[in-house]
């Protein structure tokens, strides 16, 4: 008999557990970069990372659909994330176990009225947002008028007419919390990635630099529209020189 399948296999679920992780990010951010970095294969239940001994350099990502989860192993196996190759493979329990395990367990139909509740909440912010007529992505000024993104000194950064294809991005309304690590994560799937640049008195914007033209348009084409939150689709146009 042969012993080929002697190691039974993990079974394909909706969470894929990641281990390899560099144990020097803060929490929060691993959440938040691991969450740009896998919301491109499907919609994301949550990401659990904890900060105990035990669960360091891990965590584990609970997709919605198994086929976002099993996209997610195949595709991001090996990418250098905060410069550690990732190790993935399907987690042997269920999220709610290891919830359970840490003490963050929620029973489901708990969960779900309660994240309904803050969404409600949300959509009506927006919506009175909106009527106020301000853009949601102000939200955090509540009812402050928003400042202008590029007051009058800085009117080179404004394509009047679009600039011409060139080797530098230049990516807006993203959200304010993005860092130039999780920005970094996206576009250094492409190859001829440079670097990022943010400019800090302007939060949600920020610049990236590829090799070439032919580069950096792939890149553009790719993640065009791309949401690092729900409210946040990339806008992505050639940076003006």
């Amino acid at each position: 008999m042969s012993e080929v399948n002697a190691t039974p296999e993990i079974p394909q679920n909706n969470t894929i557990y990641i281990n390899n992780l560099n144990e020097k990010i803060k929490i929060d951010e691993l959440k938040k970069s691991l969450n740009a970095v896998f919301t491109q294969f499907g919609k994301i239940l949550e990401v659990l990372a904890f900060k105990t001994l035990k669960h360091k350099g891990q965590a584990w990502v609970v997709f919605e659909e198994v086929s976002s989860a099993s996209n997610a192993l195949r595709q991001m196996q090996g990418f250098p994330f905060y410069d550690k190759p990732m190790r993935i493979q399907y987690a042997k329990t269920k999220s709610d176990v290891i919830a359970k395990a840490d003490g963050t367990f929620v029973p489901r139909e708990k969960r779900k009225r309660h994240d309904d509740k803050g969404k409600k909440r949300k959509d009506q912010h927006d919506a009175n947002l909106a009527g106020m007529g301000l853009n949601p992505a102000y939200s955090g000024a509540y009812g402050a008028t928003p400042t202008i993104p590029y007051p009058g000194g800085a009117k080179s950064m404004v394509p009047e007419a679009p600039a011409p294809p060139n080797n530098i991005l230049f990516i807006q309304n993203l959200p304010n919390e993005s860092t130039p690590m999780m920005l970094q994560m996206l576009f250094l799937q492409y190859p001829g990635f440079k670097e990022v640049r943010m400019v800090e008195a302007k939060p949600g914007i920020a610049f990236v630099e590829y090799g070439d033209e032919m580069q950096s348009t792939v890149a553009m084409q790719s993640l065009q529209g791309f949401k690092i939150t729900p409210q946040n689709p990339m806008l992505i146009t050639y940076a003006k020189k």
